[in-house]
């Protein structure tokens, strides 16, 4: 009887210090405050999003005016330039071309020198007579040419200016007047041409002029090296 009432003592007691605690535990936990991640997401947004971009690009266009080839398609000129007449020194030359341009690519040209022929070497070492006469040392030329132009682009000067160019080569027949004989000449060779104005081009050109030649006692094909630079206008 004794260890009975003392089990139920121990279980009132037991009891009595156990409930009141779980009651207060569930009253602690109701009153914790709502998860950090739900108080974030339930605050208002303060401050409205910029529409600038990260980053600004500061780009100033310029207008580059492109020169082009005028419409017409004749184009006339002169050059002034040096011959490299063989065994007879280099001097000066000059002459004319007329162009016709067929196409963007392509065009026909004739063109017109002059030049004088020096003194060889034989002459000048021998102190004999002269191989030619006054008359013979005038060094005449015409030839007819295709042309293409190979690698057409621009060049630009400064900021603000492009010209058209286009380097292009030439290949033609024709006649070489010298030594008081006419002589059938094969001529080609390559040239640069820059556009300043549609209307107007500056021509660099660089030519060979090959022929047969008997004037020294035996026949040899001559090559006479030509460079010169020109001014042409489009008609």
């Amino acid at each position: 009887m004794e260890v009975s009432r003392l089990r139920l003592l121990f279980l009132i007691a037991l009891a009595a210090t156990t409930l009141p605690g779980c009651a207060l535990f569930r009253r602690g936990e109701a009153s914790l405050p709502p998860a950090t991640t739900e108080q974030n997401a339930a605050e208002p947004v303060t401050g409205e999003p910029s529409d600038k971009p990260i980053i600004e690009p500061q780009v100033e266009r310029r207008e580059i005016k492109h020169t082009r080839i005028d419409t017409e398609d004749f184009e006339v000129g002169a050059y002034v330039g040096i011959l490299s007449i063989e065994d007879f020194e280099s001097n000066v030359v000059y002459g004319a071309r007329l162009a016709y341009h067929l196409t963007e690519d392509f065009f026909l040209e004739g063109t017109y020198g002059r030049s004088r022929a020096g003194r060889t070497s034989y002459e000048n070492l021998s102190g004999s007579a002269d191989l030619l006469t006054d008359s013979e040392r005038d060094y005449t030329y015409y030839a007819l040419s295709a042309g293409w132009n190979a690698l057409p682009g621009e060049i630009f000067l400064g900021k603000n200016r492009a010209y058209n160019t286009a380097f292009y080569l030439v290949a033609g027949i024709g006649n070489t007047t010298f030594a008081g004989d006419d002589r059938f000449t094969v001529s080609g060779g390559f040239g640069y041409r820059i556009l300043p104005a549609d209307w107007i081009a500056v021509h660099f050109d660089v030519r060979d002029h090959v022929y047969d030649i008997d004037l020294l006692g035996e026949k040899k094909i001559v090559n006479n090296l030509e460079a010169h630079l020109g001014l042409s206008i489009f008609f």
